[in-house]
């Protein structure tokens, strides 16, 4: 009897870091998907082939990655499968090239919007790969996010490029492959999987550096490096992290502000004011993720609530 109060506590105490971590994970992913959503106006501002774009990106972000690695070792004994490792590099590799691709053919408000069909794919994936089976909240989510995307890009759609638009399609599905094999890294080490596939895509662009040589000026070199160090990087390293600490849906629901803060940004730098559509599917995109983690929270409090004390045995 004497030591109940203190498995009570025990467990009071467990509760609250389950809730930091996922708390974190939501935040880290958060401000990753802050960095990505700067992507599209940088992409548009060089006047590179589209892969040589990607390649030097993914060439900078991997020797950050690296410095990083070497300033902050993964943890020892960390060992990731091989499936997951290659299969989340691979998909990480063409998710970098099929969106840099995408941007130049089509618009970017098209690109965003078809590439984040990915939640989807990692609904479906996830369930699959990863048996993480998708709550009710996350589906009823995904139906309000995909509302929500399409009010907030109505009638962008028809004006890009079908090529375009197919690659971008294809791109939202190795997003959400990507992030299903990222998550399956969770006990491994998923920064050297986001790393080799960096190096992956570096390598495929080797081939076309030299049928397309970038011009080098302060203007392409300044946005080439920002989106190598902080907006692939720095990101990499923030959903890495958090990736390990929420599902595959809800990492992918987070980082849906991605589309939301693109046009913000494009506003605040040439003035175009979003139209009253754009301000309410993005309201409904923002409110379905927020719901969301905030049920996710509560199921996880409700579920530590009811587990039993340590040294109890479960009724079977």
């Amino acid at each position: 009897m004497a030591a109940q109060p203190e498995l009570i506590k025990r467990s009071q105490m467990n509760l609250k870091t389950q809730k930091a971590n996922l708390l974190a994970g939501q935040m880290t992913v958060l401000a990753a998907a802050i960095l990505w959503s700067t992507s599209g106006m940088f992409i548009k501002m060089l006047d590179w082939h589209p892969i040589v774009i990607a390649g030097s990106r993914s060439f900078i972000a991997a020797v950050f990655l690296i410095a990083a690695r070497l300033v902050i070792p993964p943890p020892k004994g960390t060992r990731t499968k091989a499936l997951p490792f290659w299969g989340n590099a691979i998909a990480f590799a063409f998710t970098v090239l099929t969106f840099v691709i995408a941007n130049k053919l089509t618009t970017a408000a098209n690109v965003i919007l078809l590439q984040y069909s990915a939640p989807i794919w990692a609904a479906l994936l996830g369930w699959v790969l990863a048996k993480e089976r998708p709550h009710w909240e996350h589906w009823l989510a995904l139906v309000f996010v995909s509302g929500g995307l399409l009010l907030f890009f109505s009638g962008g759609l028809d004006s890009g490029a079908i090529l375009g638009n197919i690659i971008s399609i294809v791109s939202g599905m190795l997003l959400g492959t990507h992030t299903v094999f990222l998550r399956m890294t969770k006990d491994g080490n998923p920064r050297d999987a986001m790393l080799a596939g960096h190096l992956i895509c570096a390598v495929i662009s080797i081939p076309f550096i030299f049928m397309h040589p970038p011009e080098l000026t302060i203007s392409t070199v300044l946005p080439i490096l920002y989106m190598g160090l902080i907006q692939m990087g720095l990101s990499s390293l923030l959903f890495s992290h958090g990736i390990k600490r929420v599902t595959a849906i809800q990492a992918i629901l987070t980082a849906i502000v991605d589309p939301i803060l693109s046009p913000v940004w494009v506003f605040l730098l040439v003035g175009e004011k979003p139209a009253a559509a754009a301000l309410a599917g993005g309201a409904i995109i923002v409110t379905a993720v927020v719901v969301s983690s905030l049920i996710g929270l509560r199921r996880v409090a409700h579920n530590q609530s009811e587990a039993p004390p340590v040294g109890k045995p479960t009724p079977v």
